[in-house]
């Protein structure tokens, strides 16, 4: 029996990775644009970071983390997900000794124990942003326009932002025991995961998926009339700079997200070509995060991304083709004793910045020339045993045809101005 991947997972082969390659090149041109810095975190960390980052009774860490014990006896996570990392990283070393706020992006696997279904694995990739030491609702506006721009750059169609504002720990507390009277007389008609639990966090009832609390909090009173003064004021002032910037957005009552530590601003970008699963980013505000993990009072806010959903929202609108960048030469050897020098010619065009392809078994020049065609190669470069005696090789363009004699010296010079044309040409075209 053969080992397979484990459920969930899956490999990403070259053909798939150019579009997810042409995704994160864009967005680290965002990322760039407005001023982040990378940062890579552990792909595990102790899994106290997330129980009290995200919160000890979320679905994530009570039902969905990969945790296990090292062989020192430590309790260990697999990251679930970005946020929380990053404040650590923040805290660990001492970057609010920096010019604030300390802005960084990151792509990475994150580790989920769920259903597998299009769009969600069990390791699944995000890209985000924290922007760290601000409480400027410009920041709130800058992580959101960040994927939206992003979005739109790609093509995607069909996009629904929605924001809301989940107060602060002054407003919340008024909220929630309104929320708390209006869910108490339909509890029974609640989830299985909510009936019992509704209490304890009423905010996670409007959250749930399910279309029992979705009925049931279709009319449960908005956050909005709940806000103190600073909380509406920030949220004001957020929508005021998405208005600014002409960015379509709607407000959204019932948005609240799933981790404890939002505080503020929360918003969700939606494809409408993924069914359920539709979210292709999210994030909010989280002022109390970084003294929840034991650093002074610090705001923050940032944003996560699942690029199998960005990949799979754009497939589904016919978005999904991305060239992968082929070889630019073939070199192929005519005669046995010539394929040592084809190879050794191979290396060095590679060496010289020309990407080139070539073949390593014993097969005819007839072969070798079809190679060429179902890889893409628009020249080959043919080594003939005569020509190479007197230094020079065969140069066909496959388009047409044609062949010429070069000289072995020369050869790098005319690939090379021959691939500048044709991205002028290329350029022009655009």
């Amino acid at each position: 029996m053969r080992v397979q991947a484990p459920r969930g997972t899956r490999d990403l082969l070259p053909g798939e990775l150019a579009l997810w390659q042409r995704i994160e090149g864009l967005a680290r041109e965002e990322f760039r644009r407005h001023g982040y810095g990378e940062i890579r975190t552990p792909v595990f960390e102790a899994t106290e970071l997330f129980v009290r980052g995200i919160g000890a009774g979320t679905d994530i860490v009570e039902k969905e983390m990969y945790t296990f014990t090292d062989r020192g006896d430590r309790s260990v996570t697999l990251r679930p997900e970005g946020t929380a990392p990053v404040v650590r990283a923040y805290l660990e070393h001492n970057l609010r000794a920096a010019p604030q706020p300390v802005k960084l992006f990151y792509f990475g696997p994150m580790f989920r124990y769920e259903r597998p279904q299009a769009g969600r694995y069990r390791q699944f990739y995000q890209f985000g942003a924290e922007a760290v030491g601000t409480q400027d609702p410009a920041v709130d506006a800058e992580t959101i326009l960040i994927p939206f721009d992003l979005y739109r750059r790609l093509g995607l169609q069909g996009l629904d932002l929605r924001v809301n504002s989940i107060g602060c720990p002054v407003c919340r507390p008024g909220y929630r025991e309104a929320l708390v009277a209006f869910l108490r007389p339909r509890a029974e008609t609640l989830c299985d995961s909510h009936r019992q639990s509704f209490e304890r966090n009423p905010l996670r009832v409007l959250d749930c998926k399910d279309d029992a609390c979705r009925a049931a909090t279709a009319e449960a009173p908005s956050m909005e009339p709940y806000l103190c003064q600073e909380c509406a004021g920030h949220f004001a002032a957020v929508r005021r700079y998405l208005d600014g910037l002409n960015v379509p957005y709607r407000v959204d009552p019932r948005l609240v997200r799933g981790l404890d530590y939002y505080t503020k601003t929360v918003f969700e970008i939606t494809a409408e070509s993924l069914g359920a699963q539709d979210a292709v980013a999210g994030g909010g505000r989280y002022d109390g995060l970084v003294q929840e993990l034991g650093g002074p009072p610090t705001p923050g806010v940032g944003f996560a991304a699942g690029l199998e959903r960005v990949v799979l929202a754009l497939q589904r609108q016919g978005l999904g083709e991305a060239a992968e960048a082929g070889p630019e030469v073939f070199v192929a050897a005519a005669g046995a004793g010539v394929q040592e020098p084809a190879r050794l010619l191979a290396f060095r065009l590679r060496r010289a910045g020309i990407a080139a392809a070539t073949d390593y078994g014993d097969r005819s020049l007839k072969a070798q020339m079809k190679s060429a065609d179902r890889v893409g190669a628009p020249r080959v470069v043919v080594v003939g045993e005569e020509e190479w005696a007197r230094s020079q090789v065969v140069l066909r363009e496959m388009a047409t045809g044609t062949q010429r004699a070069v000289a072995v010296d020369e050869l790098e010079g005319i690939l090379k101005g021959t691939a500048a044309a044709a991205a002028a040409d290329g350029s022009r075209r655009r």
